[in-house]
């Protein structure tokens, strides 16, 4: 019953083991049964007796046979199950598959257009203009200064050198009231989100968010079986009054006041002062998600909600994955000293901190001035990028699209025409390598606008001209818009 072949690169102790192994779990050797003796074995498939007892032994290791003095060697009794309980012969059967309802509730995504790098995809970067040699110089430092220190457990809150200039540079460029000791190093702004929702939020807690809004971080706060409350965003940004109107008593409100996502729309003053009144009023939390507030064309950036506050009732997120790069996996969060204590405790219980080398690279890039060159450099880049985009779009659709959002990130927004469905049309882009990401995704309910959200940081200038001559003729074959003459072509 035992199989070898001599031509399996597979060692011989291992086909021998795998084969007893195999006829215990299909029950054609049963428990208490005997087996052959390891030299009656050896002699009848031709090999020594040296694999034999490898694998003899293996099997006992693992509970499948036992020896009896002066008996011989058999299949373990305890294997013996009730009639009742016996597994029939064949193949495994699979029990019905449970999962948690937080797992039900977040299913795994199908979001082609965010997996490539090319024409409008969203999230990429100008990779080809980022400082290797800086970054490579204070990356192979810290390699070569190894410690012992370095190789422990890391600080639960963050490397404390970067966590000093995270906060240095948060409050000359950003306007945010903080010191290092509310800094906490997380693996990206996504990990922050989800702390911050384990923190704040209980089954059931209603919690104000952009309609439209961040995809990814309505997964964030469907981890915690939360009531999210969409509240509309319009041309000041989230609506504070029709949220209130629509739950008063919401428990938080995640917000992108700076650069709302995807619209692009910067909070007026007035809306930040109302919603820092009924978070006060409401004893309500505010998560200010400040993912690409360095990138701003048309004025100087935008001054941080959370400076206005003090940072008592405002949690600050920030990234570096936007001005640096998204495998870098290090963003941060400007804890309320209030909240400091149940953010390490949760952030411990999921994580024990994030890794020493790349904060400690990363610490040295800020404070030598590298961050700041990289950051002016791009902006005058994604300036020019952004500029070719918009002249594109009004060459080629005229003003037969809006094109929302142009002031400031790394992305805008364009609408289509009544009539069409943009994930039908970003589906047939992807084989035509566009990356359209369909604005109608960003919607939490069932009333959406139909339009595209379209990233322009990694494509140059030169060459956006094409890309949206390639976009015009995808909504052509959909609509017929181009058989229409249209004026100024």
């Amino acid at each position: 019953m035992v199989a070898i072949d001599r031509r399996d690169p597979k060692p011989l102790h291992r086909q021998i083991y795998d084969s007893f192994r195999a006829m215990i779990f299909d029950r054609r050797l049963r428990p208490g049964q005997q087996i052959p003796a390891s030299r009656a074995l050896a002699a009848e498939l031709g090999v020594s007796r040296i694999p034999v007892l490898g694998a003899y032994a293996q099997l006992m290791a693992e509970g499948y046979l036992e020896s009896r003095a002066g008996a011989g060697t058999f299949v373990a009794a305890s294997l013996s199950l009730s009639e009742e309980r016996a597994r029939p012969s064949g193949p495994l059967q699979e029990g019905p598959v449970t999962i948690s309802r937080a797992a039900q509730r977040l299913p795994l995504k199908s979001l082609p257009w965010l997996r490539e790098s090319g024409p409008f995809s969203v999230g990429q970067l100008a990779y080809d203009h980022f400082p290797f040699h800086a970054w490579s110089r204070v990356v192979t430092r810290h390699a070569r200064r190894v410690s012992a220190k370095s190789l422990n457990y890391p600080e639960r809150a963050g490397l404390a050198e970067l966590r000093e200039a995270v906060a240095l540079y948060l409050r000359t460029s950003r306007a945010v009231q903080c010191d290092a000791s509310q800094i906490l190093i997380v693996s990206g702004s996504q990990q922050a989100l989800a702390l911050s929702a384990r923190v704040l939020l209980d089954a059931g807690t209603p919690v104000w968010i952009e309609e439209p809004g961040y995809p990814f971080m309505r997964d964030a706060l469907s981890l915690t079986g939360c009531r999210p409350v969409p509240v509309p965003v319009d041309g000041e940004g989230l609506d504070v009054a029709a949220g209130i109107a629509k739950c008063r008593h919401a428990r938080a409100a995640f917000v992108t006041p700076s650069h709302q996502f995807p619209l692009g729309v910067t909070m007026s003053a007035a809306r930040r002062l109302q919603l820092l009144e009924w978070a006060h009023r409401a004893g309500a939390w505010i998560v200010e998600d400040d993912y690409d507030s360095e990138y701003r064309y048309e004025s100087m950036p935008v001054a941080s909600l959370q400076g206005l506050d003090g940072g008592s009732r405002v949690i600050y997120i920030g990234t570096f994955s936007k001005t640096l790069f998204p495998s870098l996996r290090v963003g941060y969060a400007v804890v309320p000293p209030s909240l400091l204590d149940s953010f390490l405790a949760i952030r411990h219980a999921s994580d024990l901190g994030p890794p020493h080398l790349y904060q400690a690279a990363l610490a040295d890039f800020l404070n030598e001035g590298h961050f700041a060159r990289h950051v002016r450099r791009t902006r005058q880049l994604y300036a020019d990028r952004r500029s070719a985009l918009v002249g594109a779009l009004r060459d080629e659709f005229g003003p037969e699209v809006e094109i929302l959002g142009a002031e400031a990130g790394m992305h805008l927004v364009i609408t289509l025409p009544p009539g069409l469905s943009d994930r039908k049309i970003a589906t047939r882009a992807l084989d035509e390598k566009l990356w359209l990401w369909p604005l109608s995704t960003a919607y939490a309910g069932a009333t959406c606008r139909q339009g595209f959200i379209l990233g322009f940081a990694s494509t140059r200038a030169e060459e956006m001209p094409k890309a949206v001559r390639h976009l015009r003729g995808l909504v052509e074959s959909e609509s017929g818009y181009g058989r229409r003459e249209r004026s100024g072509h």
